[in-house]
């Protein structure tokens, strides 16, 4: 009886998740729809700025007031930033110069080499927590994750029999949905501890908030974040797309040979000399790629120059392993190889064009930031205090999230609100960015606001091809879901506790 019972549940839940699936799958092409997103918000910032609709920022106490689009200034602007914003859309350049790297790597062979080797060696048991845990370390390197796991996880799973989707939405669990875990400060922690400070010495002006605040709960969440997207992964994701049989063809699981074996020893040794010399330049204090005022490695040419990073360390190693293998005769090969990436990512490049404008317009009506002060305003007004405080701040994280994609964005409107609220109740600053942190991650893989929402529909429509915002959304589902919850009890938890929730970043104020 029970085991009908749960069986019954489950496919109830997996007939609403392909309802889901159905009914976001009958909406136009993504791009049709960012370019429906753009015209709407045309309207909106008319009717808005007709109707008045306005909020006092909770700091400096000025009027957010929209912009309207749609009047002479409004088109004039339309019209002479339609290429910048296109070009400047920090997503498409990221994309594109990683996978310029990325293609030699794969021309040559390296990563299918590595792949195999990878697949054949490691137990398969792990491979699905070893996937997730990556992704959410992958967070530390910036967009590596983004362009090179999600794919990759793909083509594992694929070399081992498995629907390769399944691979890639473990991989976009960890990278996304677990977003501000790690074992290591990424460029977010002093980003939001900035803000937070700011927000703090309304009440207290000698507050100091240290970028590595929340580093104890959210090194902890990144092993709980593992363990829950590899759950989901098995029992929920998996099972629904069943078998896969589509035309991708798996060739990664023959044995390497020996000349392979020999290319790949030959592109470590030149991973190594590389980041040695990488090391030469970060690890001295008086380091080129140190931040040249303060010696810092926050906000050092280093992180924010990631991407060159990542465009060496698949380029180097792969011109290596192609020369051994005789896969890279000459010049023209390379350049081959990275036109080739670049032809897998045209219908990106289209979709990007109108989400950039979308975005760009959303942006410069004030919408987002007047509807993020009200939201903020009507919980402070209700009187909510402590855990279900939390809990609904939680919530309304993860709901604007779906609005507004920049962490900093929201935490710069919202801080002032709410880090005063928190401090007037008890509770420090250190714990109210930890708990906002938690929803303005788990909703990232559900939203097609995230900015690289729209390459995870081009990676998938490469084993889906009919595959669209429904298919990812319902996909992905289960997972925001699983953490919001499963982060939320770990949270209360760790608060009963009265664990501080970083260096020297208690719970509560004296």
């Amino acid at each position: 009886m029970t085991s009908e019972n749960t069986n019954n549940k489950k496919s109830f839940f997996y007939r609403s998740l392909d309802m889901i699936e159905w009914g976001g799958n009958k909406l136009p092409h993504p791009a049709i729809m960012f370019a429906s997103f753009a015209f709407i918000v045309l309207l909106l910032s008319a009717l808005a700025s007709s109707l008045n609709f306005f909020a006092h920022h909770p700091t400096t106490g000025k009027e957010i007031l929209p912009v309207n689009l749609l009047n002479s200034d409004g088109i004039r602007k339309i019209f002479t930033s339609l290429v910048s914003n296109f070009t400047g859309f920090a997503p498409l350049g990221t994309v594109l110069v990683a996978l310029l790297g990325v293609g030699v790597a794969e021309g040559t062979g390296l990563l299918s080499a590595v792949i195999r080797l990878f697949v054949i060696s490691a137990p398969r048991k792990l491979i699905i927590f070893v996937i997730v845990f990556t992704g959410v370390m992958s967070n530390a390197a910036s967009e590596a994750g983004y362009v090179i796991l999600i794919p990759l996880a793909g083509v594992i799973f694929l070399a081992l029999g498995r629907h390769p989707l399944a691979g890639m939405a473990a991989a976009f669990a960890g990278v996304s949905g677990g977003y501000s875990a790690n074992l290591v400060l990424g460029t977010v922690d002093p980003l939001l501890a900035g803000i937070s400070q700011e927000a703090a010495k309304i009440i207290n002006p000698n507050y100091i908030v240290n970028p590595a605040c929340n580093w104890y709960f959210m090194s902890a969440s990144t092993f709980l974040l593992t363990l829950l997207g590899a759950w989901v992964t098995e029992k929920i994701v998996e099972p629904r797309l069943g078998k896969y049989s589509g035309e991708a063809d798996s060739k990664t699981m023959e044995q390497l040979s020996d000349q392979e074996k020999r290319g790949i020893k030959f592109a470590l040794f030149t991973s190594f000399l590389f980041f040695l010399l990488l090391a030469f330049m970060v690890v001295p204090e008086s380091g080129i790629l140190r931040d040249p005022a303060t010696k810092s490695i926050l906000h050092s040419p280093f992180l924010t120059g990631i991407v060159a990073v990542i465009f060496l360390m698949f380029l180097l190693p792969g011109i290596a392993y192609g020369i051994v293998t005789k896969t890279l005769r000459n010049d023209a090969d390379m350049i081959s190889y990275m036109s080739k990436s670049m032809g897998t990512l045209a219908g990106y490049i289209v979709l990007v064009f109108f989400a950039a404008q979308f975005v760009a317009f959303f942006n410069w009506t004030n919408l987002g930031l007047i509807l993020a002060v009200k939201g903020s305003e009507f919980l402070k007004e209700i009187g909510l205090t402590g855990i279900p405080l939390m809990i609904v701040f939680i919530v309304l994280s993860a709901t604007m999230n779906l609005f507004m994609g920049s962490a900093s964005a929201k935490w710069a409107i919202m801080a002032p609100v709410f880090i005063p609220m928190f401090m007037l109740v008890g509770y420090t600053p250190e714990l109210t960015q930890c708990v906002y942190r938690i929803g303005d991650s788990v909703t990232n893989i559900i939203t097609p606001m995230m900015s690289y929402f729209a390459l995870i529909v081009a990676f998938i429509q490469r084993y889906k091809a009919d595959a669209g915002l429904g298919t990812i959304i319902a996909m992905m589902l289960p997972y925001s879901i699983v953490f919001l919850v499963g982060w939320a009890i770990m949270l209360m938890v760790w608060i009963s506790m009265g664990i501080p929730v970083g260096p020297g970043a208690g719970l509560f104020l004296q």
